[in-house]
């Protein structure tokens, strides 16, 4: 299954936090699953392997990062950037310079623990990736089953985004149905950062939309089924582009700013006496659940009618009580 489009919709309410009080209106809510931030003060000292500044995520990794000569060379070629378009970010970096070079800047971390990203969830990402042109370099986003990062020339992933500066400097996608070359160039994606936003949609089945910060109507859509059907459980950044001067070379650096994995979106609208509640098909073993009140104690009820299918959404009519109600979805 595949199918891209170009795209520049916009997100007309969202309310962050696991439950969502309804009064009137309509409103959805997400649950953020796992986050982490360049700015956490885990990092106010500086970027290494086996920190972790915030939940949801595995400690980061630098194995498979090599120097010019080709020696293992973790922590060498990562640091923190303060000057990146996209904010305070991780900033990888090489010593040495493509194509004659063997140095890659290697990091990356485990995604919600050992059970991975799971149907109906989405893995975000803010990314500022290099401008400058190098015959041969390039860099990439790889999402997979594994325990470490992939060393160069090991693309045996579930789902890659990269610029390979040999072919040209548009984004390019590979699943299990081939390479997909996006409108979006590696300039237009520099310029002032990207936002990616992965969604599985089944076991081996997703979208992607990737934004340029600098021009969001130009957002590019695609969806596409994965390479293997295994948890999606770890993330890999790898830079093999020109030499950087380190911290703060814009031209350079790949920098990533933030990263989040965020869970179902449950719809909520108010239709005369009913509440009226949808979240995806797709969104495989989640119930609707409500209580009266929150907190510790709460005790949460999954006694509602069946849902009813429409266009792609669970459906569930609920009659507004003369009391608060909160709703959640839960396994």
């Amino acid at each position: 299954m595949r199918s891209h489009f170009v795209s520049g919709a916009a997100m007309a309410c969202a309310v962050a936090g696991t439950s969502t009080l309804m009064l009137e209106g309509n409103c959805s809510a997400q649950t953020l699953i796992a986050a982490d931030y360049a700015t956490n003060a885990t990092y106010q000292s500086g970027w290494s392997a086996g920190q972790n500044g915030g939940n949801g995520f595995g400690a980061w990794s630098f194995d498979a990062t090599v120097d010019n000569n080709g020696n293992p060379d973790p922590g060498g070629q990562q640091t923190i950037s303060s000057a990146s378009p996209v904010g305070i970010a991780w900033a990888l970096f090489n010593l040495g310079s493509a194509p004659a070079g063997a140095g890659i800047s290697n990091v990356g971390r485990a995604i919600n623990g050992p059970g991975g990203l799971q149907p109906g969830q989405t893995f975000e990402t803010v990314i500022k990736n290099p401008t400058a042109y190098h015959y041969y370099g390039g860099f990439d986003i790889l999402f997979y089953n594994g325990t470490t990062n992939l060393p160069a020339g090991n693309n045996t992933s579930a789902l890659r985004m990269l610029v390979f500066n040999y072919f040209n400097t548009h984004w390019k996608i590979s699943d299990n149905t081939g390479t997909t070359v996006t409108p979006l160039t590696s300039a237009t994606t520099g310029a002032a950062g990207m936002k990616f936003d992965f969604t599985l949609l089944s076991t081996n089945t997703y979208s992607l939309t990737m934004t340029p910060l600098s021009n969001p109507s130009a957002a590019y859509m695609q969806t596409g089924t994965l390479r293997t059907n295994l948890p999606i459980n770890w993330v890999n950044y790898r830079l093999w582009n020109g030499q950087s001067s380190g911290s703060n070379d814009l031209a350079e650096n790949f920098e990533i700013s933030s990263m989040t994995v965020a869970g179902l979106t449950l719809n909520i609208q108010v239709v005369g006496p009913n509440a009226v509640l949808s979240w995806p098909t797709n969104a495989f073993g989640a119930h609707l659940a409500s209580t009266l009140n929150l907190g510790t104690g709460a005790s949460w009820s999954t006694n509602f009618p069946s849902p009813v299918t429409v266009n792609g959404l669970n459906v569930v009519t609920n009659p507004i009580a003369n009391t608060q109600q909160f709703y959640r979805l839960q396994p």
